[in-house]
Formats: C-alpha cells, sequence, structure tokens
C-alpha cells in the first residue's frame, strides 16, 4: 500500500507559486492531514479568481483531488454492497465532492471536511435509492417507502409491536391508501431468483430442494375454452332451434354426421352444409366480439 505523500515531497522541486497557490505535482498524494491545511489556502484563492480561468481549474482540480480520500473514507461505510460497486460509489461520491466544493464557503468557520462528508454520503445514497430497486418504482414511492419504515421503526419500539396501517397513517400524516400504497411499493426494493429454493424466503434452511420456478402456476388451457364459451353464448341465441340442436348434438353428444342425419330426418351431406354454414357464422360472430 502507497504511503500519502507529506506536502514537501508533493510540491514541484521548484515550488513556483501560481498565482498565489504552490504548484503540487500530484495533489492525490498528499496526506490527509496536510491536506486540510492546504484546502483552507485554495479555497481562499479560488473565492477571488476569475471562474473559467486556468488558475481557476488548477485550484478547484486541485483541491478535488487532494480530497479524494474523503470520499474513500464515505465509501467505506457502504462495503458491505460488494466490491462490484465499490467503483460506482467511488464515482458517485466524487460528484458529492464536486458538489461540496462548489458551494462551500471559508466564512461558514466549518471545517472542509465536516462540510463536505454529508454531501459525499449523500450523493452516494441517492445513487442506491435509484438504482438497487429490482423493479421501477417513482422517486415519490422510493421516499415514502424510507418515510414509512422510519416511522414504523419508531412506533414499534413506543408500541412494543408492529404499528397498524392506521397507526402508521395517524403518526406520519398521511391517508391510509398512501400507506399501503407505500408498503406495497416496497416489494419492488428486492427480487429473487426463480431458482432460489422456495423455502429459503422465511430465512429456513433449504430442505425440499424445490425452487420457486417449481411451484409456480401456468397458464390453463382450459380458461380459453372458459372464455370462448362465454363469447359464444349470446352468438348461440340468436340460432334457430334446429341449428341450435345441431350444434349441441354435434360437440354436446358428439354425434357423428350420419347419427345427426338420421335423427333429423335428412342425409350426413345436408348436415355436414348446415354445420359449415352454423360455424362459419360463428366464426365472424367471435371476430367481430374481438
Amino acid at each position: 500500500m502507497t504511503k500519502s505523500a507529506p506536502v514537501s515531497s508533493a510540491l514541484a522541486p521548484s515550488a513556483t507559486e501560481a498565482d498565489g497557490l504552490p504548484w503540487i505535482e500530484d495533489a492525490g498524494k498528499i496526506a490527509p492531514r496536510d491536506a486540510r491545511q492546504l484546502s483552507k489556502v485554495f479555497f481562499d484563492q479560488l473565492q477571488v479568481l476569475e471562474e473559467g480561468t486556468h488558475e481557476y481549474q488548477y485550484a478547484r482540480n486541485t483541491l478535488i483531488e487532494m480530497n479524494l480520500s474523503l470520499v474513500r473514507f464515505a465509501a467505506n461505510r457502504f462495503r458491505h454492497r460488494g466490491s462490484g460497486e465499490m467503483e460506482d460509489i467511488i464515482q458517485v461520491g466524487t460528484i458529492g465532492l464536486i458538489k461540496a466544493i462548489d458551494r462551500f464557503d471559508l466564512s461558514r468557520e466549518v471545517e472542509f471536511t465536516t462540510f463536505a462528508v454529508p454531501y459525499i454520503v449523500g450523493e452516494i445514497k441517492r445513487f442506491f435509492r435509484d438504482t438497487s430497486w429490482a423493479v421501477h418504482v417513482p422517486r415519490r414511492l422510493q421516499e415514502l417507502r424510507v418515510e414509512i419504515a422510519k416511522g414504523k421503526e419508531r412506533l414499534a419500539v413506543t408500541l412494543d409491536r408492529d404499528p397498524t396501517v392506521a397507526e402508521l397513517a395517524g403518526h406520519l400524516n398521511l391517508t391510509e391508501e398512501e400507506v399501503i400504497e407505500g408498503i406495497v411499493a416496497s416489494n419492488g426494493y428486492t427480487a429473487g431468483s426463480l431458482d432460489m429454493p422456495s423455502d429459503a424466503a422465511d430465512g429456513q434452511t433449504p430442505k425440499n430442494g424445490r425452487t420457486f420456478a417449481d411451484v409456480l402456476g401456468e397458464p390453463d388451457p382450459a380458461m380459453q375454452t372458459v372464455e370462448d364459451l362465454h363469447a359464444l353464448a349470446p352468438l348461440i341465441q340468436q340460432l334457430d332451434g334446429r341449428e341450435r340442436r345441431i350444434v349441441e348434438m354435434r360437440f354436446g353428444e358428439e354425434l357423428t354426421q350420419s347419427q345427426i342425419g338420421e335423427q333429423l330426418g335428412i342425409s350426413q351431406m345436408h348436415v355436414s352444409r348446415l354445420l359449415a354454414r352454423i360455424l362459419k357464422r360463428l366464426r365472424t360472430g367471435m371476430l367481430v366480439e374481438d
């Protein structure tokens, strides 16, 4: 691990001054303690330099590089998120650092570190709030979820039990519908794999080896039949008595065309023509209904 360099070694050999500022070769190697002292000098000059000039950009960029240790410090709070996201955390934390530098005022008589860390942490938290939801949820509901979670925690301590929806609504000055909406929205925060054991969701040791995919329902083919029969009912009522009788014998009693012809005293060919005409009429009616 590379140690932070003291100020003397980070300055250029000539230690030339740039508009009242020391020229620093590698601001990222400045030790945090030295960075705090140097930052005051750079902030003091940043307030009098003209924005957009080379000198202004040098002062601003040096402040960013000198104080990146604050970003790493804040990012360590979120290391449990996994190393894969640490690079993103550092990037968004740096955005927070830049915002803090642009808004810092020496006249506040507050240490820059004290001022900057909330900006950095806030930017990181906003990043997780906007990107960690498994299902896209509107910002309003994301914020409502956090508000409900905090209210639920406070009430649980007071009541020694989980609060009801009505109690949460009263405590947060919300309607019960809004509380329910926020609770439902919180279901979009995390998602489990369909390959996860079905009994692992309750914190139990998986026993049966069945996954969520194994217990999911499937579309029931009979449902389409039910829908078709429901749509056919008024169309069949429009048929005359003999036509309805033919449909009933063919598809209800499952008689052959010859058997139908014998019962009605007509030829099998005539039954075939009648069935074709009836079915065409019913199909046309179904298409019009769609």
